[in-house]
């Protein structure tokens, strides 16, 4: 894969997997622009942590919406526009959706999603990052965000297996998928310069990348 042709990139993978970091990484590295969730914007959220299933479905709904406003101008053709590295992926908003709505909530939410999806674009490349729960549970203490303190490692769990299952049948676009337990993109440049080898060797719809002892 040509790095140098691609416009749109998103680095996805469960809370605490490293992806909003390697999304800046990547970004740097292609001098592009960068398109980050702000679940500081959402209101709902921290409500979200201590009370699951009373704001499941307005915190769902807030991102829903605000993925939307932020990925619809790449449908706009550019030729001269810079790259784009972006830390999540609308077609993944179901998933969430699918853990923490009731039925009738879910059935709600489906209908607005499929209204939106036709406005969103595809990326040229997705980049799934992977890891065990004990590394989740880990980086997630160790960052120390306020509202991130109540997720129990039984949701992270739930999450990383609705993650496993998405992406073992995501075919929408070229996906690389990436063991990140034994990676640390921010502060070894090596271990980035290795991934993007990866990315540039890259030519099948669906590839592994995987650094034992790294």
């Amino acid at each position: 894969m040509d790095l140098s042709r691609v416009r749109y990139v998103v680095v996805e993978g469960p809370i605490g997997v490293g992806k909003t970091s390697l999304a800046r990484q990547i970004a740097h590295h292609l001098e592009g622009d960068l398109l980050l969730e702000a679940p500081e914007d959402n209101p709902f959220l921290p409500q979200f942590y201590r009370d699951m299933a009373r704001y499941a479905l307005p915190t769902q709904l807030n991102f829903l919406f605000q993925r939307v406003d932020q990925i619809r101008p790449l449908l706009q053709p550019d030729m001269f526009r810079r790259a784009t590295v972006a830390d999540f992926l609308f077609d993944k908003d179901p998933l969430f959706a699918r853990i923490n709505l009731s039925d009738d909530e879910f059935a709600l939410y489906e209908k607005i999603y499929t209204y939106l999806k036709p406005q969103t674009p595809t990326p040229d490349l997705v980049i799934y990052l992977q890891a065990r729960i004990e590394t989740l549970v880990e980086r997630v203490a160790r960052r120390g965000a306020a509202m991130e303190q109540g997720i129990s490692e039984t949701y992270l769990a739930r999450l990383a297996d609705g993650y496993a299952r998405f992406f073992h049948q995501y075919d929408a676009a070229p996906l690389l998928v990436v063991n990140s337990d034994q990676l640390n993109f921010v502060d070894n440049p090596d271990h980035l310069h290795l991934l993007l080898q990866q990315v540039a060797t890259m030519r099948g719809r669906r590839e592994f990348f995987n650094v034992a002892g790294a």
